[in-house]
């Protein structure tokens, strides 16, 4: 199981983790943290509701309430009988229900209302041209919810009906005051339900490109971990797997003549095989439980135990360390641990029977890691995987640091690797 929590990660995997993160953190959008109008809020608030409900109904039965019971009751004055009144009223009312649903027709049910009220000389409302709120409502919702070239038509078309009706109901009605004031409240009101509908769009966006970015760190940080473990298993098994390949053909070569060489030989390989199985455990339960191993992980301390099991199988080597330790943190311990044990292997692989030095200088600021050998091979280079060099610079790399892989001047192979101590704990 890989863990995406940073604290439940062991050290390599969370410094690994961390350097992902940051990677894409520069990469994201910044999020527009902008105050929204009051009507964009209330338009965001709205727009999963399709069907209609009792708010449609409330604002629905407002219009009318709020605007033709007075007409009717008395307190206020209007125009035409009580019942064009009413039934103009509920008819410019009704089709509010049914905004959100079908924004472009309720539109025009009103319009037309507005329309007929104008030629009736039916004034439904205390104010002039039947003044109300209902047509900037519906107006506001085809601008909010139709696209903009549909919003502008429907706008439009309910503008020009309006006005071009003003002059007829003049001349049929000219006792009765009559003025452009719906068309003029049909602008603002488009404006805001065009602004509600692209900033909505807007955040909608935002909210695809954070997925698909989610999407992709999780992506990232899963070829991380993949990367890491493939290593790991790499440094692991070819550590000890070239031990054992060097201690089972000496083995054979000395097992009638010196039995006891062959017997020190087959323990080698018991004590390879052993560390090998240890260690694939330790990298499994990093896995299964990353919070309980991650104390487990080798460190630059442990260099001396690997020294001494190398030396057991006869590598002629020499270890020297110099300097004050620092706190490096796990994932730069390892890394030094694993660079050592790799070039190691390869000594022992591409090189067997030479000299070999492992040298490591500490610092507060650095690790360096130089493991040289004089390239006077006893027996034939064995062909290895070509990964080794490659995985040792990726963990130098992955720290900041580098790493040098040559020939040497006077002859033999060296590998110097830098590793930096992470910057928050120097």
């Amino acid at each position: 199981m890989i863990t995406s929590g940073c604290g439940l990660m062991p050290g390599p995997a969370r410094v690994g983790y961390r350097r992902v993160m940051t990677i894409f953190r520069a990469a994201e959008v910044p999020a527009v943290r902008t105050a929204a109008p009051w009507f964009a809020r209330l338009a965001g608030w709205l727009a999963a509701r399709r069907a209609p409900d009792v708010l449609d109904v409330v604002i629905a039965g407002t219009c009318f309430a709020g605007f033709t019971l007075p007409v009717l009751l008395g307190p206020a004055a209007g125009a035409g009988p009580s019942w064009a009144v009413a039934l103009l009223a509920g008819l410019a009312a009704a089709p509010l229900i049914a905004r959100r649903r079908w924004p472009v027709p309720a539109a025009l049910a009103v319009t037309c209302v507005y329309v007929a009220a104008t030629l009736a000389s039916v004034q439904f409302t205390p104010f002039v041209s039947s003044a109300g709120p209902n047509l900037a409502v519906a107006i506001f919702t085809v601008a909010d919810r139709c696209d903009r070239r549909r919003s502008v038509c429907t706008a439009v078309a309910a503008c020009v009906l309006t006005w071009a009706v003003l002059p007829l109901g003049l001349h049929l009605h000219p006792a009765v005051d009559q003025d452009a004031v719906q068309g003029a409240a049909m602008i603002p009101a488009w404006l805001a339900g065009d602004i509600a509908r692209t900033r909505r769009r807007y955040q909608q966006s935002l909210a695809r490109e954070g997925r698909r970015q989610a999407a992709e760190r999780e992506s990232r940080i899963r070829a991380e971990e993949r990367l890491r473990l493939s290593r790991e298993v790499h440094d692991v098994v070819s550590h000890s797997l070239s031990m054992i390949a060097v201690q089972s053909g000496a083995a054979r070569l000395v097992l009638a003549d010196r039995p006891a060489q062959a017997h020190a030989a087959l323990a080698a390989i018991e004590t390879a095989s052993r560390s090998a199985l240890d260690e694939i455990r330790l990298l499994l339960r990093q896995i299964r439980e990353p919070a309980a191993a991650a104390d487990d992980t080798p460190v630059i301390g442990d260099l001396g135990g690997l020294v001494a099991r190398l030396r057991s199988t006869g590598l002629d080597l020499t270890y020297r360390t110099s300097g004050q330790p620092g706190a490096y943190g796990p994932a730069v311990e390892l890394s030094a641990y694993r660079i050592a044990q790799e070039a190691l292997t390869n000594v022992t692989r591409h090189a067997p029977g030479a000299r070999a030095a492992l040298d490591v200088s500490l610092t507060g600021r650095s690790v360096t890691v130089s493991v040289t050998d004089d390239g006077a091979a006893t027996a034939p280079a064995r062909p290895g995987s070509g990964l080794g060099i490659a995985g040792m610079r990726e963990r130098a790399v992955m720290h900041g640091g580098e790493l040098r892989a040559g020939p040497r001047a006077g002859g033999g192979f060296e590998v110097v690797a830098v590793l930096p101590a992470p910057a928050a704990e120097r």
